[in-house]
């Protein structure tokens, strides 16, 4: 039967950095929360949030038998930025290089043979941030970290700078004791969030978000956070750039594919892209997910007086 040291000693040959266990049990309050920030409008266009909630309280929706959700974190710091030049906009440190829902995608497939390799009874579904599965809450339950007032999982020992997975699965380990929330009184990520899209303490409006701004919204951008991105053209670091924990622990990827050359973007460069080129540049970065069109409205939004 498979076992926690198995599972730990697979996912950190595979790269994962921490490992915790939970139950598969109901995820009730978590769904009710995320149900009054949906009712809030605080996920403005992201209507694919409002859609299976059944299965974000219930994982044995997805996985009928379900005992266990292994939560799996990867670091995937890659550094500071350099000088930005000129009318360039700074990319999210998560799209500096390859795509992590592929890479990541591949180490679980490849993890979850090599335990069934030991346990050819063992049945799983894995999540990277791609389907209705509540991968922060699972990491809060698993003990990977708490989730701080920027909404980001923060463990005490690494910060927040990486990516989680989940794996569902039908057998029972000794589960992981959480983390206590270690936040306390400090308040840096919401005082640094120019476009103050950190509501209230837990809680993100989406609207005012320079991550969903630059990425995920189809629309223009509003007038009001004119100047207020502070040279962000695609996501946005500050509120992990500013919390005390990533400022005393962050370390280093040791995965080439994390550091990538992508960490600005040029708009002379992007004025005079077509879309097969930037199909062709962007083909493995998470900046394909804003498609040219949303990249060159960023830049204009960035530097108006450049046109």
């Amino acid at each position: 039967m498979v076992t926690n040291f198995l599972i730990e000693t697979l996912a950190r040959e595979a790269g994962f950095t921490i490992v915790g266990f939970a139950p598969a049990d109901l995820l009730t309050s978590e769904t009710n929360l995320l149900k009054v920030w949906l009712d809030t409008g605080y996920h403005s266009g992201m209507k694919y949030m409002e859609r299976n909630l059944d299965k974000r309280e219930n994982v044995n929706v997805l996985l009928p038998g379900a005992l266990s959700v292994i939560s799996l974190a990867m670091n995937y710091y890659p550094g500071e930025f350099d000088p930005v030049p000129e009318n360039c906009g700074k990319i999210s440190r998560y799209a500096w290089g390859t795509g992590y829902h592929e890479l990541i995608g591949d180490k679980c497939r490849s993890l979850l043979d090599k335990i069934k390799e030991s346990d050819q009874g063992f049945v799983a579904v894995f999540n990277v941030d791609s389907g209705p599965v509540m991968d922060k809450a699972w990491a809060v339950r698993a003990g990977i970290g708490w989730q701080g007032k920027n909404s980001n999982v923060i463990n005490p020992k690494h910060g927040s700078w990486f990516f989680l997975a989940t794996i569902i699965c039908n057998r029972e380990f000794s589960f992981s004791q959480p983390v206590t929330d270690h936040c306390g009184r400090c308040t840096a990520c919401i005082e640094a969030c120019p476009t103050k899209a950190i509501t209230q303490e837990y809680v993100i409006d989406s609207n005012k978000c320079i991550s969903y701004l630059t990425i995920e919204n189809k629309g223009d951008i509003p007038h009001e956070f004119t100047n207020k991105f502070e040279g962000w053209a695609f996501g946005c670091d500050i509120c992990q750039e500013v919390c005390p924990w990533n400022l005393k622990f962050s370390e280093l990827t040791d995965d080439p594919e994390y550091i990538g050359e992508n960490r600005i973007l040029e708009k002379d460069m992007l004025d005079q892209m077509n879309e097969a080129q930037f199909k062709d540049k962007f083909r493995n970065s998470p900046i394909s997910r804003a498609k040219l069109k949303g990249i060159k409205r960023n830049l204009d939004f960035l530097f108006p007086e450049a046109d």
